[in-house]
């Protein structure tokens, strides 16, 4: 494959799209449109399930099943209790950080349509300053313009009502592309290039390969834990975003050492199958494709877990883009990376044959 870029113009004005569009776990059906709407020319039909998990598939009857998979749910925040005075209280949907939340910004859903709000926070002239108070979940709050509970629930805001960030893609310094829910849905964008490149390069696997767009990730991995029960895939590989540990404040002898711009990361733990691991490292390898290393503990903490455990076991792994600022709504990651990712999965899913096991005694 070619070293110039794998994206053309049709492919960032999708990623920016698909970045901007507001997804969270549980309320993904608007991304997932835009994403198979992309995805239609480039594969032979669809599998949708009753969560929301998507899924587009080659060669839907070839027996040996391939899957390459990323999640397509954000992190957000419910309406959990209103008060009299108008002031919204919030739980977490997912990893929502509650350090970044004040004077943010935020988008509630409602049934009306998006009503505006911001997270309110004390002056620093109000505050007492030899005992600074820290955000945390039982004082954050949400103010809408609104003075009483009835003008709350006028607006159609109720308890239950999710809330996203509105932050929106921009690129720094011509290759960092910044945007909150890079996790994951950077994941969806890769493999829908890999899709396309197949289908652009007149490539033909003899193999299913089934690129899925899983949901509810960021609650437990649950929606890859109900795509894999239906696919029952022989291999998956699974990427995701792992952490930039070279900004201040991680101590790398606890997270590793990976970086932005220094390639895809592969990841060793008990959840990824060694032999296939290795061939992705090979395939990299005679491709030039720069990669990391990173050892996860336990588990990966991705969807990986959950397709390795499931259907008696599937051989899976983990190919990893490094970012910085998780969680936030400045999360950021490399040009090249996002390129080298979609370049390793494409070479990895070439030269995979449908009779490789990767058995663990190979």
């Amino acid at each position: 494959m070619s070293t110039k870029s794998v994206f053309n113009d049709a492919s960032l004005e999708f990623l920016e799209k698909y970045l901007n569009n507001a997804s969270p776990t549980g309320y993904e059906s608007n991304g997932q449109k835009l994403w198979m709407d992309y995805l239609k020319p480039y594969v032979d039909e669809f599998i949708t399930d009753i969560y929301g998990t998507c899924v587009g598939v080659i060669n839907p009857d070839a027996p040996y099943k391939v899957v390459i998979e990323g999640h397509a749910d954000e992190i957000s925040w419910y309406v959990n209790y209103i008060t009299d005075q108008g002031l919204i209280y919030v739980i977490r949907n997912g990893g929502s950080d509650h350090q970044i939340a004040p004077s943010k910004r935020v988008n509630i859903h409602t049934k009306n349509g998006i009503v505006k709000g911001v997270f309110g926070w004390p002056a620093i002239h109000t505050r007492n300053r030899d005992k600074e108070e820290n955000p945390k979940i039982d004082n954050l709050f949400i103010d809408i313009g609104c003075e009483s509970k009835d003008e709350v629930e006028k607006l159609g805001v109720h308890v239950g009502c999710v809330i996203t960030y509105p932050d929106e893609f921009f690129v720094l310094n011509d290759n960092k592309f910044v945007c909150r829910a890079i996790d994951n849905r950077m994941g969806g964008f890769m493999i829908a290039e890999v899709a396309r490149l197949l289908h652009e390069n007149g490539k033909k696997l003899p193999f299913g390969l089934y690129i899925t767009n899983s949901v509810q990730e960021e609650v437990g991995l649950r929606g890859a834990e109900m795509i894999t029960n239906r696919i029952k895939p022989n291999v998956a590989i699974v990427t995701d975003v792992c952490h930039d540990t070279t900004t201040p404040m991680i101590n790398k002898k606890i997270e590793g050492e990976t970086q932005i711009g220094k390639g895809p990361v592969i990841t060793y733990a008990p959840a990824v199958q060694n032999n296939l691991r290795e061939h992705i490292i090979s395939t990299a390898l005679s491709n030039n494709i720069p990669f990391q290393r990173l050892a996860s503990s336990r588990i990966t903490g991705t969807d990986t877990d959950a397709f390795a455990y499931s259907n008696g076991g599937v051989a899976s792994a983990l190919i990893s883009l490094p970012l910085r600022y998780m969680h936030t709504t400045v999360e950021m990651v490399h040009r090249d990376d996002v390129e080298n990712v979609i370049r390793l999965i494409y070479e990895t899913v070439l030269n995979m044959k449908n009779e490789d096991t990767y058995s663990y005694f190979n």
